[in-house]
């Protein structure tokens, strides 16, 4: 009896670890994958950081014009932008739909951006546009420098087929409309 109940704890703690690592292998393989784009995205790779863009995401943007919104954003010589200290927040569990796993990764970063070059007027835009999209409590302006420092909270929608090799769509609430030709329904259901 002793032996059976032993046997059954062990099986059961074995159950839950395998569960765990793979859990943990998930997480692992989306952090590696999101800190790859973004790197590409601050060192201004923007052709590489467009190869980790989930593929059906150009059915509604198309590539080259991706590619292009992403250079003017972050190629701009009269808008100047570095992009620092990404973290990690909840990274939901992968889930299986349509032969594709989908997860949910929260993910954070500071963002400066050099509008020095810009009238007031631009700045008055670019500001309210900034604090309508991150909060007014995440946008500072310093004056002297003319830069802006935004604390960013993002989330992604992590798509995989091996679970190994993610690529990734933004999911905001604003997008959401855009998003309903690429995500599955259960996933935009959480956003």
């Amino acid at each position: 009896m002793k032996t059976r109940s032993l046997l059954f704890v062990f099986v059961l703690i074995s159950s839950l670890t395998f569960a765990q690592a793979k859990q943990n292998s998930d997480d692992a393989a989306i952090k590696k994958s999101l800190s790859y784009f973004m790197n590409s995205v601050m060192t201004k790779k923007i052709d590489q950081a467009v190869g980790y863009i989930y593929p059906k995401f150009f059915t509604v943007v198309p590539k080259e014009q991706m590619t292009q919104i992403l250079n003017m954003t972050y190629n701009n010589p009269f808008m100047k932008i570095e992009v620092s200290n990404l973290k990690f927040g909840n990274i939901e569990k992968a889930e299986l739909i349509n032969g594709e796993y989908f997860s949910i990764a929260h993910y954070y970063f500071t963002m400066k951006c050099n509008m020095s070059s810009l009238n007031d007027d631009m700045k008055k835009q670019v500001n309210t546009m900034l604090e309508k999209r991150y909060g007014k409590n995440n946008v500072k302006y310093l004056s002297k420098e003319g830069i802006y420092t935004i604390n960013t909270n993002m989330k992604a929608c992590a798509v995989s087929k091996d679970r190994k090799n993610w690529k990734f769509v933004i999911v905001e609430k604003e997008y959401k409309p855009q998003l309903v030709k690429v995500l599955p329904k259960k996933v935009l259901d959480k956003i």
